[in-house]
């Protein structure tokens, strides 16, 4: 279960309140074997928590007594464990021990305010995809900035038609319910599987953002073992890596959310960093550009489809909302303030920097001026004070440690499993140091699919029989154009990743 993605949808922050609910207090296993994103069930005892979690697949009465039997000696054992314990599920509650909710009566799991919705949403949007907009305006010209409209355009209907999958059974609260829903334990899998390899290439793209911007920041650094030199960006990843393998250790990720809404400030710190460079300092706005580049549309494509991979978290934030008639308004809000921040810093950057127009803007901004340090250093604390990697990496290691004998499942054989997956994330990122294609990949193959592909072809699976001509007709037009973009930038993508070897 995506414990982690539940915190990235429930920041708290002692000063800024307003960003969160009272508590996160969340007990689960991977969503493989229950599901992507449950309600986060604050401040409930864990026999109660643990009552509401579904698994994969319901199992048969033997083993329901079975689980049960071995719940209570995990709760008394759970000290000596990481996870938490397998539930059984919803389901099997007695309907006299349910919990309930009247009519339109709010339950006390749903404490999110219009405003902590939308807060959640723009925290999960502005991520480092933000870095990469001037560079996707080089690559596919001005013109090229309609297509981040129509996916923002876009990437609203279909978290609108999300809120619809959710609503059309009870019990369906994450992204694998409604794909178990749609197409049965077949489509659960496919899409905790499509979920889990995005969240593992975002953990590589952090070790190359945050190894290129350091290298920037301090180019001499170079470390000299015999007589083999690591340069500054192997260094640098390698120091990321070890400062990020301690959080991937924790128990319980709820402790890092209280820095967590972090993340937005830093997004919108270094826009404004940019913006001073380019009207304070001097720089200038004097670069025209090209209206349309088609040989660099595909990775365009891809960079801006990587900027609302957020749908994975959506279903979270709507169960979680006192008035869940507000989620499209809440959408609406969170995709449209994310879409100005990327628009302005993309024309922002592009204007100042023309075709010389790196990957990150980051890495174009003068090294003497103060404000550039500032904004690089707000790129490099940006997935630290969110606590990104280990949000991310979580999941798939909860659904790896899953795979172990019970007898196996101790807090040092965990611990040397989640240290080998991150260490496996830092091999790749050395081997494929490039962000912008990376990035353009990530958004052309795993964004397509879980941003537009997907929740339409639930929502006619599921709702095909309800649902009006006009919105069969723009199902299927979404689906065409997410199955042509995720095509053409994944084979560009790739492309490039081979000619930037073959150089």
């Amino acid at each position: 279960h995506l414990q982690s993605i539940d915190i990235l949808s429930n920041v708290q922050s002692p000063s800024l309140g307003f960003l969160g609910t009272p508590t996160l207090s969340r007990l689960s296993n991977s969503f493989l074997n229950s599901s992507f994103l449950n309600n986060s069930f604050r401040g409930k005892t864990p026999e109660i928590v643990s009552n509401l979690v579904k698994p994969l697949i319901r199992p048969t009465t033997s083993d329901e007594q079975q689980q049960q039997q071995q719940q209570h000696e995990d709760i008394r054992k759970s000290s000596q464990y990481l996870l938490p314990s397998r539930k059984p599920s919803l389901q099997q509650i007695p309907e006299d021990q349910k919990p309930l909710v009247v009519g339109h009566e709010v339950s006390p799991y749903q404490q999110c305010s219009y405003t902590q919705g939308a807060m959640n949403g723009i925290n999960v949007l502005c991520g480092v995809g933000i870095l990469s907009t001037p560079y996707a305006i080089k690559q596919g010209g001005w013109l090229g900035l309609v297509i981040l409209v129509v996916f923002a355009l876009l990437a609203w209907y279909t978290g609108v038609l999300l809120r619809r999958c959710l609503d059309s059974k009870e019990g369906l609260q994450t992204y694998p319910d409604i794909g178990h829903a749609a197409f049965g334990t077949t489509g659960r899998i496919a899409i905790s599987i499509i979920l889990y390899v995005e969240l593992y290439a975002c953990c590589i793209e952090y070790l190359i953002l945050e190894s290129d911007n350091l290298s920037k920041l301090f180019p001499n650094v170079h470390l000299s073992i015999g007589g083999l030199t690591i340069n500054s960006h192997v260094f640098f990843a390698i120091l990321t890596t070890l400062v990020v393998m301690p959080t991937t250790w924790l128990r319980d990720l709820t402790c890092l959310s209280y820095i967590s809404a972090g993340g937005v400030v830093a997004s919108i710190l270094v826009v404004i960093c940019l913006c001073w460079i380019g009207v304070v300092d001097h720089v200038g706005f004097e670069n025209k550009g090209t209206a349309l580049n088609l040989p660099g549309i595909p990775i365009a494509i891809g960079l801006y489809g990587y900027c609302y991979s957020g749908h994975g978290v959506f279903p979270n934030i709507y169960s979680s909302l006192k008035n869940r008639n507000q989620f499209p308004s809440i959408l609406f809000t969170c995709i449209g303030f994310s879409t100005i921040l990327f628009t302005a810093a993309a024309v922002m950057g592009y204007k100042m920097f023309g075709e010389a127009t790196e990957s990150q803007f980051t890495l174009n901004l003068p090294e003497n001026l103060v404000v550039s340090k500032i904004a690089v250093w707000a790129t490099v604390a940006n997935p630290i004070t969110k606590i990104t990697y280990a949000l991310t990496i979580t999941p798939l290691a909860m659904s790896l440690e899953e795979l172990l004998p019970r007898s196996q499942q101790k807090y040092s054989n965990i611990i040397l499993l989640r240290s080998a997956l991150v260490v496996s994330t830092l091999i790749i990122a050395l081997s494929v140091p490039f962000f912008a294609l990376v990035m353009a990949l990530i958004g052309s193959l795993f964004a397509m699919l879980v941003t537009y592909i997907l929740p339409c072809a639930c929502f006619l699976a599921i709702l095909k029989a309800k649902a009006t001509w006009y919105q069969t007709a723009t199902c299927s037009f979404i689906i065409a154009v997410g199955v042509t973009c995720a095509c053409v930038g994944t084979y560009s993508s790739l492309s490039g990743i081979v000619q930037n070897y073959a150089t």
